[in-house]
């Protein structure tokens, strides 16, 4: 930055061109600079998964066809952090006239201020430097936003201290649009916005300037405007008036992830797992597997409203409570390791209520019995992937024969261990988790209670909070089938 002209004369006489600098827009920076990455591999929205055969290709071709465009998606699919890496495609740094409010062009100036200091300066005109994470400015739309606010209006503060009439472009008091000039303006949840606040983004989406309420001017701005909004509002509430819609270059769609694996992976950079402790702590596959599969199971359960949508936050804020329910356990019994068990994901239940709205069947049976449902649905399909084909009759018939377990909450992991070492053959099959008997208890400990939980889930044996883990040995009579005779005369009706 110290090597960057100072002025508009060292300016001319550097590489930053008038050609360059005044006949670039910014759309064909983003185009140019996109272009390159390409040809070098970069990778172009770092931290963005499981979009790379389907959205980050529309959003490529949106931008080298210099569109303004709209991410559609449900909350949580990262549409804010797709736009804010928008950035990372522009210029490191763009010369600008000192001072200016909404970083004019030095060598095609829109403000009068700037106009007028360079009449006078000349070349002498001071030139400031503008950083790429500076040309990003973002707006949440909301009921209350103004057009001022969007725009500009009047600043009669301003005129009385300057002595100017309000009548002259000097008064005027930038709005969030204008101050993102030679950059680009994104706004979240665009439905919100009221009607006539869309109305006034016509101007600079088709025409490319802007009208400022009682002043005869306007202003070309160089902005990419980018939006985002949920697809229920977007089409079925029709709060995006068409006008607009029909200005909007590119309309794309985001997604969920596909796979669990894809989730797994979003989940896993964005969750605090790695915490300082003197303790180990691990996280097991199968618990990660499980965190993820309740996500999956939520958006596809009848129950839950699907309008609504089940952000990928469900998972994040799942994962770090199951953390912090494994470590709670490991410092009050003062375990030597943090290692989650499937208990500590139902432990984490209040981190999972507030992330779903549910439907009328749903709210009578009330969203924590709706979670647990849903976990251990999610456990029964993580049990399956692990042991297909595995034998657990042992297992099975050491509670058929009146077995019960009943592990506490906060006991040591070398206490539930040596209760789980009673149960026959439920240790046989720990080398499909990558577990050994040879593991420190808390390893070996979570690994069984995952299996007894499994064959819970898939109705092999029975759990409760009074008993634990044990086995129903009483035969419910199968139901008759109506059409079959009872083996009763039938009562005789009169007429």
């Amino acid at each position: 930055m110290n090597s960057l002209p100072k002025s508009l004369g060292e300016l001319r006489r550097s590489q930053w061109s008038e050609e360059r600098v005044a006949q670039r827009s910014v759309r064909q920076e983003l185009r140019e600079n996109l272009l390159c990455k390409l040809e070098r591999g970069d990778e172009l929205f770092p931290g963005v998964h499981g979009y790379d055969d389907t959205v980050l290709p529309q959003i490529v071709n949106a931008i080298l066809s210099r569109h303004h465009f709209i991410l559609l998606g449900l909350r949580g699919q990262a549409k804010s952090r797709i736009l804010r890496g928008l950035v990372g495609f522009m210029d490191a740094h763009v010369p600008v006239i000192e001072g200016c409010e909404i970083h004019d062009n030095p060598y095609a100036p829109i403000c009068r201020a700037c106009r007028e200091r360079l009449a006078a300066e000349g070349d002498a005109t001071p030139i400031a430097w503008l950083a790429r994470e500076h040309r990003y400015v973002e707006k949440l739309a909301t009921p209350d936003v103004t057009i001022a606010d969007m725009i500009g209006d009047v600043d009669p503060i301003k005129a009385a201290r300057s002595g100017r009439n309000l009548s002259d472009e000097l008064t005027i008091h930038y709005g969030l649009l204008p101050r993102a000039n030679r950059g680009i303006f994104g706004i979240n949840e665009l439905p919100d916005l009221s009607g006539k606040i869309q109305v006034g983004l016509f101007n600079i989406m088709q025409e490319g300037d802007i009208q400022i309420k009682g002043y005869p001017v306007r202003m070309m701005l160089d902005v990419l405007l980018v939006f985002t909004a949920n697809p229920e509002d977007y089409t079925a509430r029709g709060k995006i008036i068409t006008p607009l819609k029909d200005r909007i270059g590119s309309e794309i769609r985001t997604h969920y992830p596909a796979t669990v694996a894809e989730g797994m992976s979003i989940t896993s950079q964005e969750s605090w797992t790695k915490r300082a402790q003197t303790k180990r702590v691990e996280m097991p596959q199968y618990i990660r597997e499980i965190v993820e599969e309740v996500a999956f199971q939520a958006r596809e359960d009848k129950r839950v409203d699907r309008r609504s949508g089940v952000s990928q936050r469900l998972p994040i804020s799942t994962l770090e409570n199951v953390l912090s329910s494994a470590e709670q356990r490991a410092v009050r019994s003062r375990d030597s390791a943090i290692v989650a068990r499937v208990a500590d994901v139902y432990a984490a239940i209040p981190s999972m209520t507030g992330k779903f709205e549910l439907e009328y069947e749903g709210e009578l049976r009330g969203a924590e019995n709706i979670a647990r449902e849903l976990i251990r649905t999610a456990v029964g399909k993580t049990y399956t992937q692990y042991f297909t084909g595995a034998n657990m009759q042992p297992v099975i018939q050491w509670f058929e024969l009146g077995g019960e377990l009943k592990l506490p909450a906060n006991a040591s992991s070398s206490e539930v261990l040596a209760q789980l070492k009673k149960i026959q053959g439920l240790f046989d099959n720990l080398s499909v988790l990558e577990v050994s008997q040879k593991d420190d208890a808390a390893i070996v400990s979570s690994a069984a209670e995952f299996i007894l939980e499994g064959l819970w889930a898939h109705k092999r044996i029975n759990r409760s909070e009074e008993r634990g883990y044990f086995a129903d040995t009483r035969k419910t009579p199968e139901p008759r089938d109506p059409r079959e005779p009872s083996g009763r005369m039938p009562r005789r009706q009169f007429n």
